[in-house]
């Protein structure tokens, strides 16, 4: 079942480590087949040089075991409210990245400080209300899952258009229309981190970069008239030949 989307989901979790985005197990890729309902994530706890893409666990968006003889990551009925929220989505990190992670535990948002932040992330990266006890007690990973998604509404922010959420004191979730996509937008989020700890200790000043710059970044990789890359809407015309 879902055969190729279980080696594009394993692909994808083995990319971790190689990106130095997790330490032992501490991570987790999944990635959806919206025709189906279904979605393929990483098996809970098993050492990353002991996975083969038939460990890749397949679930249904209650969370629950369609195929598989291993048990899910823990965070599985995270990834499924986010899949049943944000419609979009093809697929989902999350890992425990240090640089993220910081601004996890401080609770706060990682500011677009960069045009490296800007060229993704359409604004900062929001970092989401830490849970409560009875959210922890009751249903911690699927209230994981809502906490993300109730601050997106509240702030008003595009979940396509900003990837990426850190959850207070816990650590990033990232997401995007592949699997692959989603570990890529989980890196960027990391390096952003880390160049935004490194500029918000060399000042105190606000150095979010202006609407203007925000823009011309963000939207010459997406939308309509990206110019970016080779593939891009605009990137035949964007640039003169002679």
């Amino acid at each position: 079942m879902l055969e190729k989307l279980k080696q594009e989901v394993y692909n994808a979790n083995m990319s971790l480590p190689k990106l130095g985005l997790v330490t032992f197990t501490w991570g987790n890729v999944s990635g959806i087949d919206r025709e189906k309902g279904l979605f393929v994530i990483k098996p809970s706890g098993v050492a990353y040089e002991q996975l083969k893409p038939d460990d890749m666990v397949v679930v249904n968006l209650d969370g629950d075991v369609v195929e598989g003889d291993l048990n899910p990551s823990s965070d599985t009925p995270t990834h499924a409210y986010l899949y049943r929220h944000f419609k979009n989505i093809g697929g989902i990190t999350h890992t425990h990245s240090p640089w993220g992670v910081s601004f996890a535990a401080a609770k706060m948002d990682i500011p677009a400080v960069s045009t490296t932040h800007a060229d993704t992330f359409y604004g900062d990266i929001p970092c989401v209300p830490a849970l409560n006890e009875a959210q922890i007690r009751s249903a911690y990973e699927l209230n994981t899952g809502a906490v993300i998604v109730s601050e997106f509404e509240r702030r008003g922010i595009d979940p396509d258009a900003t990837p990426a959420a850190l959850v207070s004191q816990h650590g990033p979730f990232s997401w995007g229309p592949t699997p692959e996509k989603s570990v890529y937008n989980a890196k960027v989020l990391e390096v952003s981190a880390e160049i935004s700890y490194h500029a918000l200790q060399s000042t105190r000043s606000d150095i979010h970069v202006p609407q203007y710059l925000l823009d011309k970044h963000y939207y010459r990789k997406h939308g309509a008239n990206a110019y970016y890359g080779q593939g891009s809407a605009q990137s035949v015309t964007h640039i003169s030949h002679v």
